[in-house]
């Protein structure tokens, strides 16, 4: 079976920092793309952060720029993301994502396997 299941979401004050975790089984991420996407109520879903197989390559939204830090530990088939300095508008649903392209378009389209989120809310 093939699986990417996020965790670390939570409850945070703005300011804040949080990271998220994404564990892989039945693929190894070292061969993939990896991104970061989010989905914020009433909103559609946007590409945060992306990162080629190589790791040599990276890519941010520009909301998101500075304050996150996407990152990949091949050991132990996992992903994450350091969110720094967090914002109310930061709020929203995280979905990781392998695929083939780490483009700076940060595309849905470009991921063949999705987890199924984890829940971030910044709020005082």
């Amino acid at each position: 079976q093939l699986q990417l299941v996020e965790s670390g979401g939570d409850l945070v004050q703005p300011g804040g920092s949080l990271r998220l975790s994404c564990a892989a089984s039945g693929l190894t991420l070292a061969s993939f793309a990896i991104g970061w996407f989010r989905q914020a109520p009433g909103k559609e879903r946007e590409g945060v952060s992306c990162m080629s197989n190589s790791g040599h390559i990276t890519n941010y939204a520009g909301s998101v720029k500075g304050r996150f830090t996407i990152s990949r530990d091949n050991a132990k088939n996992t992903v994450y993301l350091q969110m720094d300095s967090l914002k109310p508008e930061d709020t929203a649903v995280y979905y990781c994502a392998a695929g083939d392209y780490c483009s700076a378009y940060l595309f849905g389209s470009e991921y063949n396997y999705w987890g199924q989120g984890t829940q971030v809310t910044v709020s005082s």
